[in-house]
């Protein structure tokens, strides 16, 4: 079998076999494909797409590529995903929520990238948690207190690795049986049995449009079952930035403020609807009773004595959950005033994640530093009225050279009209 014969049935618009596509996968992994060949398959399968079966396939084959975690000894396990969003720490309150409820959850989550922030970058925020775990810390830890949140392992799907830093190089990052075959491949290797996606569209999230977001959902939920997990996807929007506060450490407030029961009703409204869908499809049970346990896990309490036992596990100093402001502080805080009166009509969330990197709350390049006390907080959003000069937002920042672009960038994104936007649902659909 030849790399070069794949890539022209491919390039002619046939489908692969199951063995090409394993060929493909293995030969790549162990380094025997150059990388202009496999860019010629990645911008073959690009323009031509793949059959359902082929994305199944090449899912499970990459899943496959290097370590896999079996956590059959654990019992019920969870694993939830977002595809990326700004003021997303959906993770830090869903989380605690379902472990609370005995429902165990083993998670890799990744640093942040561009406009969207990364749970790992988040919970380093907190002084003293540990990201890496070796597997039999992770293990015992997830036996202990329900939870281990640690960052990626190399060598899990290392295939994904290798072959989505050359879509981001080639142009072929936005064909969605790639998309779903990177993310899903991740989480099949990670082993648990339920799998709830928060797939985000909008402005501030790589699907622009509902359609799009369910056709990906749509696809990830159907290789997931093919490989016998339980599955559902929660479309949700993402035009506007989630909740108020954007930026590592303001969100592990705001995060903390949510399990306290003070959070805002857009990331209140989202954690409940993935924590229903994830305990409904471990535990059994319907939707309805489901979220009952959810709101009653977060208003007793149990759901915040969760987190603070997972920090505490994990080596991060729990007088920091208890009092937020032993996070870090930037030095810089700057009001962002209305231009003029109105309704706010848009927030272009993109643009919005983007004037936080710039205040230095992330990354361009995987190697940048992150300041973990810059961002953003919102004091008002899309649809709320405003006056001219009321303060918009605030900014947090340590490199004061850095607020002209940051203003400009954010005022940019935000839209002021006379007449009142009309209100969207932030869940679009359910998928399971």
């Amino acid at each position: 079998m030849r790399i070069y014969d794949i890539i022209a049935k491919k390039r002619d618009g046939f489908d692969l076999s199951d063995e090409e596509i394993a060929f493909f996968v293995c030969e790549l992994t162990k380094g025997n494909i150059k990388d202009y060949q496999a860019t010629a398959l990645l911008m073959a399968i690009y323009i031509r797409g793949m059959s359902d079966r082929e994305m199944i396939t090449l899912t499970k084959e990459m899943a496959i590529s290097g370590d896999t975690l079996d956590l059959s000894e654990l019992g019920i396990t969870a694993d939830k995903h977002s595809t990326g969003g700004v003021g997303d720490k959906t993770t830090l309150v869903v989380t605690p929520i379902v472990a609370s409820l005995g429902i165990n959850v083993a998670k890799m989550s990744g640093r942040g990238l561009g406009h969207t922030g990364g749970t790992v970058d988040k919970l380093e925020s907190i002084d003293g948690f540990k990201v890496s775990l070796t597997p039999e810390e992770f293990i015992s830890q997830v036996k202990k207190v329900g939870i281990a949140v640690v960052g990626q392992s190399g060598q899990l799907a290392p295939a994904d690795k290798i072959i989505y830093s050359l879509r981001d190089a080639t142009a072929t990052v936005g064909s969605v049986p790639l998309i779903a075959s990177s993310i899903m491949s991740k989480k099949l290797a990670a082993g648990s049995k339920t799998i709830v996606l928060d797939v985000k569209y909008g402005s501030g999230a790589f699907m622009k449009t509902t359609e799009a977001a369910e056709d990906l959902s749509r696809k990830m939920v159907d290789i997931g079952k093919a490989a016998g997990r339980n599955m559902a996807a929660v479309i949700s929007d993402m035009d506007t930035p989630l909740g108020r506060n954007i930026g590592n450490a303001l969100e592990i407030k705001e995060a903390i403020d949510t399990l306290k029961g003070n959070g805002p009703d857009d990331l209140k409204e989202v954690c409940l609807t993935l924590a229903a869908n994830i305990i409904a499809l471990s535990l059994g049970t319907d939707q309805e009773s489901a979220r009952k346990q959810a709101e009653a896990a977060l208003e007793s309490g149990k759901a915040y004595e969760k987190f603070r036992e997972f920090i505490s596990a994990q080596g991060g100093n729990i007088e920091v959950i208890d009092n937020t402001d032993l996070l870090p502080k930037a030095e810089i805080v700057y009001d962002v005033l209305a231009p003029n009166s109105g309704y706010i009509t848009n927030m272009q969330a993109e643009t919005i994640g983007s004037a936080s990197v710039v205040l230095g709350a992330g990354r361009e390049k995987k190697d940048d530093i992150i300041d973990y006390s810059a961002g953003i907080v919102l004091y008002k959003k899309t649809g709320d009225k405003i006056a001219k000069g009321e303060k918009i937002a605030e900014f947090h920042l340590n490199d004061k050279c850095r607020l002209p672009q940051a203003e400009k960038m954010f005022l940019s994104a935000v839209t002021i009209s006379d007449k009142a936007p009309e209100k969207q649902n932030l869940i679009y659909k359910v998928i399971r």
